[in-house]
């Protein structure tokens, strides 16, 4: 399987399931070396493919967050249909608010939140529903280290209908981020260049699980699971699940 590859992976293995959520315009690729590093270490793994996602930029444009939120629900199904006794979910960026979502929604072990947003860098974002009436695409530019491109599936352009969406999942996961009662780890990257980082602030402050932790990353840019802190980002979160799962 290619590096680049944005099919699904789903790794069979012990009573623990977890659920890996890639982000926005992303796809399983980027979760990929997570994956692997949690499947040899005896766990059942799943990444879905977000609807829309690995296809086009034209094939994205025609779904919006419930459709991502979707194929989420259905992963969630297929995990617990595995016959997993303990399941938890990790995503990255809207990945991780989709997790959020998830675990407010449904019942989890625990909930891994990695560069998710509540506020986003690119101030456009903001009026991105004036912007599109007149510019559909935004154009990708990418100034990324060589080796997280080598892991990336991504659209030449970003459909801006998609990203009016995107907003309002941040305001849906926002408001039901009090109904999070499970463990969590929130995890954020201090070069965030896409994420505000006190986004993690935030989440952490408004989730009402009992078990939480906060995690800052000072040498990692967006795409923490593909950076220079990878291998001690998957440790921390094989330690929280295997600390939770074992309690």
């Amino acid at each position: 399987m290619s590096k680049r590859s944005p099919e699904p992976f789903f790794y069979s293995g012990g009573n623990t399931g977890i659920l890996l959520i890639h982000g926005f315009t992303g796809t399983p690729s980027e979760m990929r070396p997570m994956g692997q590093y949690l499947k040899d270490r005896g766990y059942t793994v799943y990444a879905p493919l977000l609807a829309g996602h690995g296809t086009s930029p034209e094939e994205m444009e025609k779904t919006g967050w419930k459709d991502w939120w979707k194929s989420v629900l259905d992963a969630y199904e297929r995990l617990k249909n595995e016959g997993v006794e303990k399941l938890f979910v990790a995503g990255l960026s809207m990945g991780g608010a989709l997790s959020l979502y998830l675990a407010a929604q449904k019942p989890v072990d625990g909930v891994i939140a990695m560069c998710s947003p509540v506020w986003i860098k690119d101030r456009r974002a903001l009026i991105v529903d004036l912007i599109r009436l007149f510019i559909p695409y935004k154009v990708r530019s990418s100034h990324k280290d060589p080796e997280i491109e080598a892991h990336l599936v991504p659209y030449d352009r970003t459909p801006l209908k998609c990203v009016s969406s995107l907003n309002r999942l941040i305001r849906q996961v926002c408001k039901c981020m009090p109904r999070v009662q499970a463990p969590a780890l929130v995890i954020q990257s201090r070069n965030d260049e896409t994420v505000v980082p006190k986004s993690a602030d935030y989440i952490y402050e408004h989730i009402s699980s009992p078990v939480k932790y906060l995690s800052w990353y000072e040498n990692s840019s967006h795409i923490i699971t593909l950076d220079k802190e990878r291998r001690k980002l998957f440790h921390e979160v094989e330690d929280f699940v295997r600390k939770i799962a074992h309690k």
